[in-house]
């Protein structure tokens, strides 16, 4: 069926079920941002690719809501589908609950899944649509319509050693617990992959490019329970769970384990599914509250930290070998987008204790560098000859941590304006690779120092300027970020962010330049404890679309200490024409 046929068929659902709104989150029931491939429902029904978005259906009308990553990306994947884009977060674009509230009847009716809704949005709804005598029900109807979703993977959960977690399962639950008791909670519901996996050093491969497997755990003053497809254990990782003293049950268990609790007080994030709340919320209380290991995951120990700089030799190695390759080969030998990003993986794959790729590399040529999130396919993708410009973002999954690195390179001729425009960018990455700020200050709070090139000469980009990077584990991670919205964590020591401004000229080219940096120690002065930023990353910068007159001396010289940094960690591994052209890429500007 084609998208529009999948709406018209859910349209049909919906009269037979007497509802007026069906909304369609990007979730599955870990609110996972990249989703097993049988849950990925607003893709399945609209063709949008993006990892954020959700799609409103109604009788007459269908609209997506994403964010400005996506607002060149949405109307070509929506083309045909008769769902109209909303662009949130700009002016004019309603909230989607007010915009179902003016499009239902009165005393309407509007179903979700509860499974894939977060409790937070359940409850805004309900808050909102009771308000207007509108009722919210849960009602799967997709199950109807999508009959070959396929089953959930048989892929292994193995082992991630403590050697390379640098602390044991039975010290984090521990910790853990000490949060619980602080709160006063009796029992804690994890649901979110990512803290699943990192509170039991356990990884899997049930969603692409992110190590993690389909589970939940329950942990109480005295019991811990993963609940996962058992089969799926390795040895190694069984004999964990029982030193560990962690009980394992099946994976479809979980909901019916949750109803034997009874006048208990329960952490639970609000950030999780409904059904959860639902099968506890008769008889329980509820601490509504972040996943303590969430934060205590973010903050980076000296192990974690160390697998970082280790990785980060490996893949700028890869890298440099790739840049080599395609600003030698480019024009000479066939070659599209989607072509290079799987040369990139090839390049990545002779590193040692490489697993895959952190996510879908991004190979935008020209115009399709300016779609921020881009995704060649295999069929039709883009030729590439040397010629213009490439902006290349992508990362790796290796045992001892995750990598996410973007640059942007001239192939031929580019304008005065992309030189521009680039050095601006790489100038907005390196005052952000420079700053030191005092100990309690936000990521919202440095996003503008990466930008304010860019905006003195009246430009700007669509989308954060950092975000959380896991220890081999998801490459989007929180709760910290750096970008323009008010978050209030605090960025602590330990945690591992993405430093990637950009600058996008919509059916011209993009440009992002980006590096990983760690938050570190600086000094104690008498106005008190200062942070900054260590650069993880090894790979340099192109100095052929660099400016230099737009660059301090300060900036110049960050720069080239960079590039000596990088001949240091990179050049003992490279020989022959790669290496002498490497050489010529680090040497001062």
């Amino acid at each position: 069926m084609t998208s529009k046929e999948k709406v018209a068929a859910l349209r049909e659902e919906m009269q037979k079920n007497n509802v007026d709104a069906f909304i369609v989150y990007s979730a599955d029931p870990h609110m996972s941002e990249y989703l097993p491939q049988e849950w990925q429902e607003r893709a399945w029904l609209s063709g949008f690719l993006g990892s954020a978005g959700f799609v409103v259906v109604t009788q007459d009308k269908a609209g997506l809501w994403t964010d400005g990553r996506y607002f060149t990306q949405a109307p070509i994947e929506l083309a045909g589908s008769g769902i109209d884009l909303f662009k949130d977060g700009m002016e004019g674009t309603p909230n989607y609950i007010d915009w179902i509230i003016s499009e239902i009847p009165a005393n309407g009716k509007v179903a979700v899944n509860a499974l894939a809704t977060a409790h937070a949005n359940w409850e805004l709804l309900t808050q909102k649509l009771n308000a207007k005598n509108i009722t919210l029900v849960d009602n799967p109807l997709l199950k109807q319509i999508w009959t070959d979703r396929g089953t959930p993977s048989k892929n292994p959960i193995f082992v991630h050693p403590v050697e390379r977690a640098g602390k044991s399962v039975i010290d984090k639950i521990a910790a853990i617990r000490q949060k619980m008791e602080e709160q006063e909670a009796t029992v804690h519901v994890i649901a979110s992959l990512d803290d699943v996996a990192w509170t039991l050093n356990l990884r899997g491969s049930d969603v692409e490019s992110n190590p993690v497997f389909l589970g939940y755990i329950i942990i109480t003053k005295n019991d811990a329970i993963l609940f996962t497809d058992l089969e799926k254990l390795e040895v190694e990782a069984r004999k964990q769970m029982d030193e560990s003293f962690v009980k394992m049950m099946p994976y479809e268990e979980f909901y019916n384990h949750l109803k034997e609790y009874k006048n208990q007080t329960v952490l639970v994030s609000p950030n999780s599914n409904q059904s959860i709340y639902e099968a506890l919320k008769s008889d329980n209380q509820f601490i509504k509250a972040a996943v303590p290991g969430n934060l205590m995951k973010a903050q980076k120990n000296e192990t974690e930290l160390e697998g970082f700089r280790k990785v980060m030799v490996r893949d700028g190695v890869a890298m440099v070998k790739f840049l080599y390759w395609l600003t030698h080969n480019a024009g000479k030998e066939a070659m599209t987008e989607f072509s290079i990003g799987e040369k990139l993986r090839g390049f990545r794959a002779e590193g040692e204790n490489f697993v895959g790729e952190s996510f879908g590399s991004i190979v935008g040529y020209k115009d399709n560098g300016a779609i921020m999130h881009y995704s060649a396919k295999s069929e039709g993708s883009k030729e590439v000859t040397n010629d213009a410009s490439i902006l290349v973002d992508s990362g790796g999954q290796y045992l001892e941590g995750t990598t996410d690195i973007t640059r942007t390179l001239a192939l031929g001729a580019v304008s005065d304006d992309f030189k521009r425009n680039s050095t601006l960018v790489l100038q907005g990455l390196i005052r952000l690779s420079m700053v030191k700020f005092p100990k309690g200050t936000r990521g919202v709070q440095l996003d503008a120092i990466a930008r304010l090139p860019l905006w003195m000469e009246g430009k700007d980009y669509n989308h954060g300027t950092g975000h959380g990077v896991g220890s081999f584990m998801n490459v989007h991670e929180g709760p910290q970020n750096i970008r323009k919205d008010m978050n209030p964590q605090e960025l602590l020591l330990g945690m591992v962010c993405s430093n990637e401004p950009g600058y996008y000229l919509e059916g011209d080219y993009g440009i992002r330049h980006e590096n990983l940096i760690a938050v570190k120690e600086s000094e104690t002065t008498i106005h008190g404890t200062f942070y900054e930023f260590e650069t993880l990353t090894f790979c340099p910068f192109f100095k052929d679309t660099i400016v230099k007159e737009i660059l301090s001396e300060e900036e110049i010289s960050w720069l080239n200490a960079y590039h000596k940094t990088c001949e240091e960690k990179i050049a003992p591994f490279l020989e022959g024409e790669v290496k002498d052209w490497f050489l010529g890429l680090v040497s001062p500007l």
